[in-house]
């Protein structure tokens, strides 16, 4: 299959998500809330907190909401395109449900990671860009187009680091059957991604920034609207996407020589 036919098949799968969505507009409404009320959580703690201190790790207060609102920018977009479809990898492989996928002629993780997208968590990504626009205009900020260049590429590969990551943790079905953990085991690796880079000292520094990206993912592209364009943030941040993307693939594939059809 070329490259074409899978754009049209992907976009094919978003018309239908979109359709279906519209379908349930009760459910798709009640998510968009449960996804804002979060973010208005979010934006509260950084009011508490900053009521009591002036910075944070070297972060002033609307340096720290143009952070939390990267993470969500990221983390929605992940949620958009990808999320729901990969953590129905582990109920597919144990049902037996996984062999419609693999009867498909495209490549397998492509279909399985394709095949809906989340409106309601669309409608958050956009909330959280409209929050790092808020917070960059009381910094101001004027980023050149250069910098905005770079930080949408720095947020296209902090959507593709979290799709590695996920990727990786569903592909365990594979070997354990049940991932029930698995949304849990996301959630919690990310949940760094809204705290400043400066916090992290010691072995948490080493885990959570030179092995596992989960931090440079949000503070990098923060700092790029910031402080302006950083070549070695860029490079470790494409080097960082490169390594976990090929991880979650070769596993995935190793996993999927594993797999034998549960269904009758």
């Amino acid at each position: 299959m070329t490259l074409a036919t899978y754009i049209k098949i992907w976009l094919a799968s978003m018309r239908y998500s979109m359709v279906r969505n519209l379908m349930f507009r009760f459910d798709t409404t009640l998510w968009l809330l449960v996804e804002a009320a979060w973010m208005v959580v979010n934006i509260l703690l950084i009011e508490v907190i900053f009521g009591h201190i002036d910075s944070l790790a070297g972060w002033s207060k609307h340096e720290m909401l143009l952070l939390v609102g990267t993470s969500m920018l990221i983390s929605r977009l992940f949620m958009t395109f990808f999320m729901s479809n990969l953590f129905e990898v582990g109920r597919n492989v144990r049902t037996g449900a996984f062999d419609f996928f693999l009867a498909q002629p495209g490549n397998p993780l492509f279909m399985v990671s394709t095949r809906k997208i989340e409106l309601d968590s669309l409608i958050n990504a956009v909330l959280g860009l409209g929050l790092v626009v808020y917070a960059a205009t009381k910094l101001g900020l004027q980023p050149t187009p250069g910098s905005l260049v770079i930080y949408g590429l720095m947020i296209t590969c902090g959507v593709v680091i979290h799709y590695g990551a996920c990727v990786l943790l569903v592909s365990t079905t594979f070997w354990t059957v049940r991932t029930e953990g698995v949304e849990g085991g996301y959630f919690t690796m990310f949940e760094f991604s809204r705290l400043p880079r400066a916090a992290f000292r010691g072995l948490a520094n080493i885990v959570f920034v030179y092995i596992f990206p989960a931090v440079i993912v949000s503070n990098f592209p923060a700092r790029v609207l910031i402080d302006g364009p950083h070549p070695v943030y860029l490079l470790w941040l494409v080097g960082a996407t490169l390594v976990w993307f090929w991880i979650a693939v070769f596993v995935f594939n190793r996993g999927l020589g594993r797999y034998t059809s549960a269904s009758s």
